[in-house]
């Protein structure tokens, strides 16, 4: 390859069309929704193969952070992880990604974090072709032929084959999701290809190309990393200066501005893993064209996907349905409807659902907790916390706490006291007592809490101290 690779991982979306398995807090890229890894873990192994050992850079909402470090160490890969306060779409953070690199100017094979891809060798040899083709000081992105006239897709319409061994072709221009009948016409030019959101450029180039176009962008950028600071190994951009960078997309900001844009054609298998229905074209299907997960019977049922995730799920005389069944929430939706599940989430929102937020299972540094009831002055929860970890030195103003263990050995901190509990032992903890839950065994602690009080509201803590710096 010309130069040294490095993937940038992006790793900042939310998944709302795959609602309700893919929320806020726990967004598509960290779920298993394709292979037996996560759709992050998947991207770092591809990148890896493709890129060799240069460590990636990973960037995400500060929210996520525990998630990515400890996903990415489940699967041995060491990773840069940079932190944005909020979004600010792609341009923001690839200039990041860019400005860290600046100096070696290595090629930034730039991925999204929740894409699918099949054929190993036939990514590998793409990357090879646009590294090359960045090399050569062009700026670019993976095209994919198209299975069908889709709207849901950007589409890129090629222009004369450029010169190298990259087989790369200059861009004559990109058509934000078309209607069908344009989209059918493109791909009837033969020289369409959906815009995979994939690219390559040396960071020099990106940086050149961004102050050109989008100098505002790229001011604040800089800002942002200038005032950045480390964070137990995280790096935490300038807050104000990342707030104040203007959202757009790489592809508007730059891709279709600059007169270097290329295209590689690929020639790998592509899915955004966008909706149910992307899903469903994924996964292995019966003879009736059904896929299914979980405990699911099916009969008399044809071209649906059954998602099952705790109980028995039965279907009798439907087709084309998308069903999705977790434990506090229920999709049924027609399979042509599946780019719309965003329009419920949004709904969601409106209303204020804590169903668009979260699961039942809220994932934490330390381990996580789980609802398991909840009533008037009173909730149930399951927590799992990890060996070596600790919840933060904390108190309640408005609820008291009892915690049984169910296995492991449980360390306490309960005002002034400092005591074990083993299996079957349990202690209360008064309103208004600093407190704090740890393990310090080699196993995972499972403790069952039991809450009480007129309020129950997560915000109802107040940390005094946090190995994990959470504000």
């Amino acid at each position: 390859m010309p130069r040294n690779i490095v993937p940038v991982i992006l790793c900042g979306g939310a998944g709302s069309r795959l609602w309700p398995v893919s929320r806020q807090l726990l967004p598509k890229q960290f779920l298993p929704l394709v292979t037996g890894r996560t759709l992050l873990q998947d991207t770092a192994l591809r990148a890896r193969d493709a890129a060799g050992l240069e460590q990636p850079i990973v960037i995400c909402n500060e929210a996520h952070r525990f998630l990515v470090r400890d996903q990415l160490a489940e699967i041995g890969i060491a990773a840069r992880i940079v932190l944005e306060p909020a979004g600010r779409s792609t341009a923001a953070a690839v200039a990041i990604a860019a400005l860290m690199c600046e100096k070696d100017d290595p090629v930034l094979l730039v991925l999204a974090s929740d894409h699918a891809i099949r054929g190993t060798q036939e990514f590998n040899d793409a990357v090879a072709r646009a590294a090359e083709a960045a090399a050569a000081g062009e700026l670019a992105t993976f095209g994919i032929a198209p299975a069908r006239p889709d709207s849901g897709f950007g589409y890129i319409e090629r222009g004369d084959l450029l010169p190298g061994e990259a087989r790369a072709y200059r861009i004559d221009r990109f058509v934000e999701k078309p209607p069908e009948a344009e989209a059918r016409r493109l791909i009837a030019t033969g020289r369409a290809y959906w815009n995979s959101g994939m690219f390559a450029f040396t960071a020099r180039r990106l940086l050149e190309e961004l102050g050109r176009y989008r100098k505002d962008i790229l001011d604040a950028a800089r800002k942002a990393y200038a005032g950045a600071s480390d964070d137990l190994g995280f790096l935490r951009l300038g807050r104000e200066a990342f707030l104040a960078c203007p959202a757009e997309a790489i592809d508007r900001a730059v891709m279709e501005r600059t007169a270097r844009a290329a295209v590689i054609p690929a020639e790998f298998e592509w899915s955004d893993v966008g909706s149910w229905d992307a899903l469903w074209d994924l996964a292995q299907k019966d003879a009736d064209g059904n896929a299914a997960r979980g405990d699911v019977q099916l009969q008399d049922t044809k071209r649906s996907l059954v998602f099952g995730e705790r109980r028995l799920v039965a279907t009798l005389g439907v087709e084309d349905l998308i069903i999705v069944d977790t434990v506090d929430a229920v999709l049924v939706a027609d399979r042509a409807r599946s780019q719309d599940v965003r329009e419920v989430v949004e709904d969601l929102k409106r209303a204020n659902r804590s169903e668009q937020m979260s699961h039942t299972r809220v994932y934490r540094p330390w381990g996580y907790y789980e609802s398991v009831d909840a009533g008037e002055r009173f909730q149930v929860k399951r927590l799992l916390v990890k060996p070596g970890a600790a919840l933060s030195l904390q108190l309640h103003r408005k609820r008291a706490e009892h915690w049984v263990v169910v296995s492991g050995t449980a360390r306490v901190t309960r005002g002034e006291e400092v005591f074990d509990l083993q299996e079957n032992q349990s202690t209360y903890i008064p309103v208004e007592t600093r407190h704090r839950l740890e393990n310090p065994g080699s196993e995972p602690l499972l403790i069952i809490e039991v809450q009480s009080g007129s309020y129950l509201g997560e915000d109802d803590i107040e940390r005094f101290e946090d190995r994990y710096n959470r504000r």
